[in-house]
C-alpha cells in the first residue's frame, strides 16, 4: 500500500513503539506469525532478534532486501543482528527517503530470555531516537500453562513482568482456571500494578500503539491503572497487599504532603542516586504546593528520568500524592523515610 505525501502524518510526530516481551513458550513466534498475515498491519514494522530463532513462516515472505523483509500482509519485518540503534536509525532514514514501505508503529519482539531494560534504555537515552520514537508500552506476555513455575524458577521472566505496563496471559485453552490463577497470582506477586489486558483486545494494531508507558494523554481509567489502582487491589493507609517476588520488590505509598518543584527535583535525584540500578520504574502522582489541583506526573526506568508532566487535573479524588515503585532488592523504608524527611515541617 502506497502511502501519499498528503497520506502522510507529520513526520515530527512521534513513532509509536511498544516492546513485546515474553519467556520462552510464552506465545510470542505463534503472535508474529499471525501478525504478519494480518492487513491491518500492513503499515506497522517489527522487528525481531533472528528469524531463524522465531520459526518464522516462510510463505509469508514476499521479498527480502538484507535484513529487511517484506510480508505477505504488506508489513516490513527486519532483524536485529548487531545494535539496536543504529538498525533504528537506518530504519529512520530508509523511511523518510521512501527507500522502504511506510510504517506508522514499530514493534519490537525480544527473544525470551531478553531483558527489556536495554531496550527502553537505547530509545529513552538517545537524543535522536528520543524524538523520533514514543514508547507505547512494555507489553508482557506470560504462559498460562508453565507461567507460575517458570517465575519462580527465572530471573529474567521476573524482570520482565516487573517492567511491564501491561500483561497477557496466552495459552488459556491449554490451562484450567485453577492454573491461570495460580500464574496470575505468580505475576501479581512481581508486579501487581500493570493491568491484566485481554488477548485479542490488546494486540490489536490500534491497541498496540496506546501509551501505556506515559499515559498522560488517555482517560482516568487509564491513569488509575498506570498508578496501580486495579479493581482487585486495595492501598489503603497501614496496610500494603503487594508482597515480594524473588528480590523485586513492588509496593506503592501515599502522602498527604504538598511538595516544591524543588522538593520534587530533590526527590527524584536521590532516587536515581541512591538506588541506580536497583530501580526498575518509579512512578506517581505528585501533589504540588503551587498549583495542588494539578498534580505532576513523574516516571523514572532505572537511571532515566522522564521530565515531569503537569496534568490538568486528578485521576481521583483522593488527591494525595501516590508513589508507586518496582525495584530490585530496593528498601521500602529506605525510600519512604526519604520522601517523609523530605517533606516533613523542619523544627527551628
Amino acid at each position: 500500500m502506497h502511502i501519499s505525501a498528503e497520506q502522510r502524518p507529520d513526520p515530527l510526530k512521534p513513532i509509536p513503539l511498544t516492546v513485546l516481551t515474553g519467556f520462552l513458550g510464552a506465545g510470542k513466534t505463534t503472535r508474529l506469525n499471525a501478525w504478519l498475515k494480518d492487513p491491518a498491519f500492513a503499515d506497522t514494522l517489527v522487528i525481531i532478534n533472528e528469524f531463524g530463532a522465531v520459526g518464522l513462516d516462510h510463505l509469508l515472505i514476499e521479498e527480502a532486501q538484507g535484513d529487511m523483509l517484506l510480508m505477505a500482509a504488506g508489513c516490513l519485518c527486519c532483524t536485529i543482528r548487531g545494535d539496536l540503534v543504529a538498525t533504528l536509525e537506518d530504519l529512520l532514514r530508509r523511511r523518510d527517503n521512501d527507500r522502504i514501505r511506510f510504517f506508522r508503529r514499530v514493534i519490537i519482539e525480544t527473544t525470551g530470555l531478553a531483558d527489556p531494560l536495554p531496550i527502553l534504555q537505547a530509545v529513552l537515552q538517545h537524543p535522536y531516537l528520543a524524538k523520533r520514537f514514543s514508547i507505547a508500552s512494555v507489553l508482557t506476555l506470560v504462559d498460562a500453562v508453565h507461567g507460575a513455575s517458570t517465575l519462580g524458577d527465572h530471573a529474567e521472566a521476573r524482570r520482565q513482568v516487573a517492567l511491564a505496563d501491561a500483561l497477557v496471559l496466552t495459552k488459556t485453552d491449554l490451562a484450567d482456571t485453577a492454573a491461570q490463577n495460580t500464574t496470575i497470582g505468580a505475576a501479581r506477586e512481581i508486579n501487581p500494578f500493570a493491568p491484566w489486558l485481554d488477548e485479542g483486545d490488546a494486540l490489536r494494531p490500534e491497541a498496540l500503539a496506546r501509551p501505556l508507558f506515559r499515559p498522560e494523554r488517555l482517560d482516568e481509567a487509564d491513569l488509575k491503572a498506570w498508578l496501580g489502582l486495579n479493581p482487585g487491589l486495595s492501598h489503603v493507609p497501614g496496610h500494603d497487599p503487594n508482597r515480594h517476588g524473588k528480590a523485586i520488590e513492588a509496593f506503592a505509598f501515599v502522602s498527604d504532603a504538598r511538595v516544591t518543584e524543588g522538593q520534587l527535583i530533590v526527590f527524584r535525584e536521590a532516587m536515581r542516586m541512591l538506588l541506580g540500578p536497583k530501580l526498575l520504574r518509579l512512578k506517581g502522582l505528585v501533589a504540588m504546593a503551587d498549583r495542588p489541583d494539578q498534580p505532576m506526573l513523574i516516571h523514572h526506568v532505572q537511571s532515566v528520568s522522564e521530565p515531569p508532566v503537569r496534568l490538568q487535573k486528578w485521576p481521583t479524588r483522593d488527591r494525595r500524592t501516590r508513589i508507586v515503585v518496582i525495584a530490585q532488592g530496593a528498601e521500602r523504608v529506605q525510600i519512604e523515610g526519604f520522601w517523609n524527611a523530605l517533606t516533613q515541617p523542619q523544627s527551628v
